[in-house]
């Protein structure tokens, strides 16, 4: 785009949709792809602030997810948050865990509070505190031990699968693997699936990031709880 152009939209913006009322821009920006939201925010100061606030993000809730206004704020040590918050976990449960129904927020809830606990504290949590707080959540809403032990479960692995790979990541899954053993009763123990899972990507997807030392002391615990373990884990590092 040449100066002239991007002076003339600009122009453009400042003499009609510049000057329209917050709630017809509102109604305007709810028709626009979520994701473009950070563009139009760049605009103008006022658009920044629509973007920032609860008006907007309570309209694309009632829009994209018109049954939400209904639902009732649920017990238990997650919260709901403001429209935002409730936008985005409804956004996950739809497109990660194709949830329909009347647990879909909740699980896109959990999914958020697990993924921000292990990607923002340079320390998170043991995963049996973690674990355990997802587990109470679920008894909470009135699910059964099952469901909320097969919940948490499909959490957990969605959240490992879309945590970025990084070094802190890398320490955050050396950490998991070498957390050690505490007995807990069904429904808190992590499910086998969850923690082959934490194995697989350390020895795949960060298998370059150990030295010598940590590869044999994570590969020791892989085989104390996992027999046989693939070929690929036990290969040797060459530095």
């Amino acid at each position: 785009m040449t100066d002239n152009n991007a002076n003339d939209t600009l122009t453009w913006v400042d003499s009609s949709i510049g000057k329209l009322p917050d709630h017809l821009l509102i109604e305007i920006f709810i028709r626009v792809p979520v994701s473009e939201w950070a563009q139009i925010s760049c605009v103008k100061k006022q658009w920044a602030n629509l973007v920032r606030g609860e008006c907007l993000w309570q309209a694309a809730l009632n829009r994209a997810f018109p049954s939400a206004g209904h639902a009732k704020r649920w017990p238990g040590p997650i919260p709901r948050g403001l429209s935002r918050r409730r936008y985005i976990a409804l956004h996950v449960s739809k497109h990660i865990f194709s949830l329909d129904g009347e647990i879909d927020e909740i699980v896109g809830h959990t999914y958020l509070f697990l993924k921000e606990q292990l990607e923002l504290s340079a320390m998170p949590p043991s995963s049996g505190v973690l674990h355990g707080t997802i587990i109470d959540q679920f008894i909470a809403c009135g699910k059964s031990r099952d469901m909320a032990h097969e919940l948490a479960s499909q959490i957990w692995l969605a959240v490992l699968d879309n945590l970025e790979e990084n070094e802190h990541t890398f320490l955050l899954l050396k950490q998991l693997a070498l957390e050690g053993e505490v007995f807990l009763p069904y429904p808190y123990s992590r499910s086998n699936k969850v923690q082959w899972k934490v194995f697989e990507k350390l020895f795949t997807d960060f298998r370059d990031c150990f030295n010598q030392v940590d590869y044999y002391d994570v590969l020791a615990c892989a085989k104390n709880k996992f027999q046989p373990i693939p070929s690929l884990w036990s290969r040797k590092i060459v530095q």
